[in-house]
């Protein structure tokens, strides 16, 4: 998820969308563990691309080799 930072007073923040707030149970006063980078060049959404593209054929590998015999 890629969010902006905001300013909040004389603070910056990000904020998370409800959907993600309401699916992950979260409610003021939690923890959560963040990872921060800025996304700024192009390497870096390539490089997010080719780990999604590896997590995707990671899980349909049994599939898309199943399709590939038709």
């Amino acid at each position: 998820m890629v969010q902006k930072v905001i300013k909040i007073g004389s603070s910056l923040g990000v904020t998370i969308p409800k959907k993600e707030l309401n699916e992950l149970n979260i409610v003021a006063g939690d923890e959560v563990e963040i990872s921060i980078s800025k996304k700024s060049s192009r390497f870096a959404k390539h490089e997010q691309l080719l780990k999604d593209l590896e997590d995707f054929m990671n899980t349909y590998d049994q599939d898309l080799k199943n399709l590939a015999r038709r």
